[in-house]
Order: C-alpha cells, then structure tokens, then sequence
C-alpha cells in the first residue's frame, strides 16, 4: 500500500469513528472536494527526488519556478473553507442542579465595633438575673437598679417605665409579652408585675408563688407567664386568671438563672445554679403536683443561664456554662444526647442564635469580656467582637434579628449590627390583652 492509500485509509477510519460516535469532535476539517489527491500521491513518493538549481539566486525566480515546479497554480493540497463545527461541551448544563449553578454568596462584612452605645448606670452585676429584653415593638427594656428603661430603637427615644419603692426592689428581671406591648418584671422581694407600656399603668401583680427573687422569666403564649426563682421552683402562671399558678416544675436544688420555651411551646429549658439543666415536656405538665422532667443534664461543671433553641432545626438546644466551665454545648432535647461541646476558654454568659442565618452569638466574661460569632454546626470563630470592659452578662435580640444588644457590668449598653440585614418578612400582630384585669 503506497502512501496515498494509507493517508485515504486513515481518513476513512476517522470518518467511520466519527460517525459512529455520532459527533464530529474534530474542529478543521479537511474540504475533500478541494483536495488534489494525484499531486499529494506525487508528492509524497516523486517530489522529493527534485534538486534545487544552485544557479538560483534569485528569491522571485526561485519563487516562481518553485510554484511552477509543484504546479500551485491556484490550488491547495488541504483546503479549509468550511466553518468550523460547534464545539462540543464536554459537561451538558442539564447534568446540574440549580444549587450547582446558584452564584456563590459573597461573604458577609461583619463590623467589629459596635454602632451605638449607652449609658446603663446602676445595672447589677449579677451572673444569675436576667435585665435585658427587646421586644416585638421594637422597644429595648432594661432594669437599672430598681427602675426599668425604654429605650425606643425605632426614633432613638427613651422613656423610664417605673421605678420600684426599696421595699420590694430592686429589679431582677424583665421580660416582654408577645405582643409587645406589656411586660413582665420580677422583683427581689418574689413578687412579678405586670405593665402596659403605652398608658404606663401596672395590669396586675402575681404573688404567692415565690418566696424569692425572681430572677428568670419567659412567655409560652401571650397569657402564660413562665417565673424560676431563687427558691428553686418554676412556674406557669396564667396572666388572664384570679389564681394564675396553672403548673409547678420541681427539679432544680438551688436559684434558676435560665428559662426557654421552643419556639413550638412543646418544650421548657431551665438552667440553674445547681449546674444543671432540665427539659420539660408541656404535654406532661400537670397542676396537681409537682411536673417530671423530660431530660436532666448535668455535664455543665458551673451555673447554666445561657439558653437558646436553634431557629432552623427542631429540639436543638445550645446551653452555656460559666465561671470554670467555659463550654458551650448542644442537646438533643428528643433523646436527651449532648451532640457537641465547645470550650471557648472563658465563662459563656448569653447565648443567641441568628434568625436568618446559621451561626451562633455568645458573650463572655473574663479575661476578653468579648462577643463571639460562630458558624453552626463547624463552630469555626466567623469574628470576635471586643469593647466592653467588664464580663458581658446580657444579650438581646433586635424584632428583625439584625442587631443585638449587649449590656455588661462596666455599665455600658452597645449595640452590634453582627447578624446582617435580614429578608423582609409579613409583620404579625399578635392577640393583645384582653382579659387581663387591674389586679393588685
């Protein structure tokens, strides 16, 4: 076979497994049609027995006789006058999903100073009380001493609720309803007022429940009202009733500095000073005796306030220890199993959960008394937040969940625009009071 036969040969077995993969992969293809297969067969076995004339020194007689010679009078031995073929694309589109060919996010700027702060003279520097809450309004609570602050997050504006006579002060906790419109306060003396914020005028007054300061509270709905106190007990207290002690839990042995409700109201967390914690079950809870926990957990190795119910996933609690025990831990609240543990080397005293993202704040005391931005479920360090000057013992949460509020013992209240702008979302309205007397 001479060599034109083989180059005719090598084509045809390219054509064939060209068609036979039923695409053409090759992007300059020859034109046949123009091709000179005589002169390429000549070419290939005669033409290399021509020698040059070394009388030639002409370069444009050299040229015009070489052109002559190999008679390129016009034609081409390849020809590529056709359009290339489309290329092929090696990995089809139809072969991803759309969160494969979703852009990437960009990463979040977080600031690392805070946006405002405020004076917050008189606040009590004690690990085991609760003095900061913003509610749905849109309005910052906070006790300073024995009188309670507003602070308007919407104009900037502030306005004192009440101060508390030294008999039954000073303020150990507070709390807004649901509707963000009345709030709870306990006292030292184990009493728990109830004000409406817009006229300015104390509702009701639940006693006989606590022989001690309250220190914890919490709403399940808009009508029962939550209190742990130093005198171990927890209570629900149906705000619309004459006798509004509905349920009893028993289990701590000394102060509950902690109470959560899921966001399902199937479940209480209660963190106390006897380094315990309790999940109670609201389907079990009863108003004859005393209720039964669901789960004790006791692995925490110092008093636990810092409680938070993961927003994005069902029976996930974050809890967090202080003084020496410096850990953050998750539980699963359904088989009672701790799934992580986290030490971040310094006492954990709040603990609030992003409501657009996955990521986790919490507050510390000594020896940085900073705030710190975790990435749930990795706990990877996102920022680090330092300003106060003294452990940061409270922590809330903006209606939107964009800002938080960090109140610490060196009397400054700072606000911390750590979670992002959030999506916009319907605003609700919830059921306001209306069978709640004006009970002394």
């Amino acid at each position: 076979m001479d060599a034109s036969d083989q180059y005719r040969c090598l084509i045809k077995k390219i054509m064939v497994r060209r068609k036979n993969y039923g695409e053409n992969l090759d992007r300059f293809i020859p034109n046949r049609a123009a091709m000179d297969f005589d002169y390429a067969r000549y070419m290939l076995t005669e033409g290399t027995k021509v020698k040059e004339n070394p009388a030639v020194s002409s370069t444009s007689v050299y040229q015009k006789e070489l052109a002559e010679l190999f008679n390129m009078n016009g034609r081409r031995i390849l020809a590529f006058k056709d359009k290339p073929p489309t290329p092929v694309e090696l990995f089809p589109s139809k072969f991803f999903s759309d969160r494969q060919l979703k852009a990437v996010k960009p990463q979040r700027h977080i600031p690392k100073s805070s946006e405002r702060t405020l004076n917050c003279p008189d606040i009590l520097d004690d690990y085991c009380l609760n003095l900061l809450d913003w509610g749905s309004s849109n309005i910052l609570s906070i006790a300073l001493g024995s009188s309670v602050l507003l602070w308007n997050a919407s104009d900037g504006s502030s306005d004192e609720l009440v101060t508390i006579e030294d008999d039954y002060g000073p303020v150990t906790s507070v709390s807004w309803a649901p509707d963000g419109r009345h709030i709870a306060i306990g006292l030292q003396n184990s009493e728990v007022q109830l004000w409406d914020t817009t006229t300015k005028i104390k509702v009701r007054t639940l006693n006989g429940g606590h022989q001690a300061r309250v220190g914890a509270l919490d709403w399940w709905n808009n009508h029962v009202l939550t209190t742990g106190a130093n005198d171990s007990r927890i209570i629900n207290n149906d705000v619309r009733m004459r006798s509004h002690i509905v349920e009893t839990y028993r289990g701590h042995t000394r102060e509950v500095c902690g109470l959560k409700w899921s966001t399902s109201g199937k479940q209480l967390a209660s963190g106390g000073n006897d380094n315990r914690i309790h999940i109670w079950d609201r389907a079990m809870a009863s108003s004859n005796s005393s209720t039964q926990w669901l789960h004790r957990f006791e692995d925490h190795t110092a008093t636990v306030k810092a409680l938070a119910w993961c927003p994005f996933q069902r029976n996930l609690l974050a809890s967090g220890g202080g003084a020496e025990d410096h850990c953050i831990k998750f539980w699963n609240t359904r088989t009672g199993a701790c799934l992580n543990s986290v030490d971040t080397s310094s006492p954990v005293c709040s603990l609030l959960w992003s409501k657009n993202e996955r990521e986790l704040l919490s507050s510390h005391g000594l020896t940085d008394n900073q705030l710190t931005l975790w990435k749930y479920p990795s706990m990877v360090k996102m920022a680090e937040l330092t300003g106060h000057n003294s452990r940061v013992l409270f922590m809330a949460q903006s209606p939107d969940g964009s800002t938080v509020a960090s109140a610490a013992a060196d009397e400054r209240l700072k606000f911390w625009k750590v979670f992002g702008t959030p999506p916009r979302a319907p605003k609700t309205n919830p059921e306001p009071y209306s069978n709640v007397s004006h009970i002394r």
